[in-house]
């Protein structure tokens, strides 16, 4: 067997409890009375509607002597759809009133409940925000609509985010904006037109039409200082917070409305269970998870230490993966289910330690070798657990192909199959599907990949060399 350097040991548990600790608590930098979010910790964690109560509210043309037909009236569900999944909001209800030309929707409210607007939640789902660019500043008098060349439209615009950048080349405090990146046919046109610009020491103006009575407003101005040909474009100036960038990217990437659309009805939905089931759940979570980690001690000495760390980490990737921690990952509507399915994976987790250290020590006892117990220990229980994982990681996929919306992965993938049954989309049942299938992820990663290279690591000590802080003696 292959000797893992001793260091690895410290290196994978120091990561590991960075993902734990960052992931529960997040990082923030302040800026005087502003917070920037860089990592998202579990208090960004958006709650179900089971737990926290939200909003409900149906939607309707402005113009009520409008008579849309079907297909616009499923393109406004879908833009208010895209948008909810955009902000992370899974734990959704929607449904289209063809004859009455609705769109009724009910969604949970954000991490910062307390004092939130539920009218300013819907008209984030509403908006219209068409983006456009213009060439020059010049508005109407009249009108306020910018009088310069059309430059751009968000129909040229591939992909938006959030982000932040500096403020000056020498500032160290940033603010927010949103990256935009165009079309190769709106590269072309935005290449043409910041020359023409950087010539004529002009600037490219930068539009939102919002529809309805607020019409459009221009929100940035900015000098063209260069040809800009890569595609890339930002939007700056305009933005508070990194939660008000995150909005307009949101609409830009959802795009526009057919046609402008306004709340007909609002309301509040008060919470199934309430905040107190979740600190029944989670007081269960950590109650179980301490039983846990003095038996795995207690049972399986060294390899019950390194399972805790690895359990830890599991953990800690599934919040991560919740929270929106991950970049690449967006953050997730968390109902109770959802937390269901971590405490579920986590026992998955504490199975496939179990059956690894099990090997191991029935290998001591037959009189193997330290190094040739953990190699053959960990080899025969490989089969075992990715036998059960696997099967269960196919049950949480069909339950998020089958609960959750329409033009998810999952249900893409699935189409086949679930074009034998009926729509039905339950955040909550899609909750406990993703948590499942993440904690299962995080599973693999922790519980079997570094759980196996800590242990072959820390037994290159010494003083740790000895059979029974492996599970027993030799016979």
């Amino acid at each position: 067997m292959k000797r893992t350097p001793k260091a690895v040991f410290f290196i994978v548990s120091v990561l590991i409890i960075a993902l734990t600790c960052t992931s529960f608590f997040g990082i923030h930098k302040f800026y005087g009375d502003r917070m920037d979010t860089i990592i998202k910790g579990a208090s960004e964690i958006r709650f179900g509607v089971d737990i926290q109560g939200g909003v409900d509210a149906t939607f309707g043309p402005v113009d009520d002597k409008l008579e849309p037909t079907d297909a616009e009236m499923d393109s406004i569900r879908g833009v208010i759809e895209e948008r909810m999944v955009l902000e992370g909001i899974t734990d959704y209800e929607i449904y289209t009133d063809y004859v009455s030309d609705r769109v009724i929707v009910r969604f949970p409210w954000g991490a910062d409940k307390a004092g939130q607007d539920p009218q300013k939640a819907i008209t984030e789902l509403g908006e219209t925000a068409q983006l456009y660019f213009y060439y020059g500043d010049d508005t109407d008098s009249t009108t306020g609509k910018p009088k310069g060349e059309l430059v751009l439209t968000g129909d040229d615009v591939a992909s938006a985010t959030a982000g932040a950048q500096p403020l000056s080349e020498t500032s160290t405090e940033t603010e927010p904006v949103v990256q935009l990146k165009l079309t190769a046919d709106g590269t072309k046109k935005f290449a043409t037109a910041t020359e023409k610009a950087y010539k004529n020491k002009e600037c490219i103006s930068i539009w939102l039409d919002y529809g309805g009575e607020t019409g459009m407003q221009m929100i940035s101005a900015p000098t063209v200082e260069a040809v800009i040909s890569n595609g890339e474009a930002v939007i700056s100036g305009s933005f508070t917070t990194i939660e008000d960038a995150e909005t307009l990217a949101n609409q830009i990437t959802s795009g526009a409305m057919p046609f402008a659309v306004e709340a007909k009805s609002t309301g509040t939905v008060a919470a199934s269970l309430g905040e107190k089931a979740l600190q029944g759940m989670v007081l269960a979570g950590i109650i179980g998870f301490v039983l846990i980690a003095v038996y795995l001690v207690l049972m399986y000495r060294l390899p019950g230490v390194i399972a805790i760390i690895a359990l830890l980490g599991q953990v800690g990737g599934s919040i991560a993966a919740v929270s929106g921690y991950f970049s690449v990952v967006q953050g997730f509507t968390l109902t109770l289910p959802g937390i269901a399915g971590i405490i579920m994976s986590m026992g998955m987790g504490v199975d496939a330690n179990v059956i690894t250290a099990e090997r191991i020590r029935e290998e001591i006892r037959r009189g193997k070798t330290i190094d040739g117990s953990i190699e053959a220990g960990s080899r025969n229980s490989i089969s075992a657990i990715v036998d059960g994982n696997v099967t269960t990681a196919i049950v949480a996929v069909v339950l998020m192909g089958v609960f959750g919306p329409s033009d998810g992965l999952w249900a893409i993938i699935l189409s086949p199959v679930l074009s034998w049954f009926p729509a039905s989309t339950t955040g909550a049942v899609y909750s406990f599907g993703y948590t499942l299938l993440v904690g299962i992820i995080f599973n693999f990663i922790m519980s079997v990949f570094a759980s196996r290279l800590m242990l072959k690591s820390i037994v290159r000590f010494k003083a740790l060399r000895k059979p029974w802080l492996l599970g027993g003696e030799r016979v």
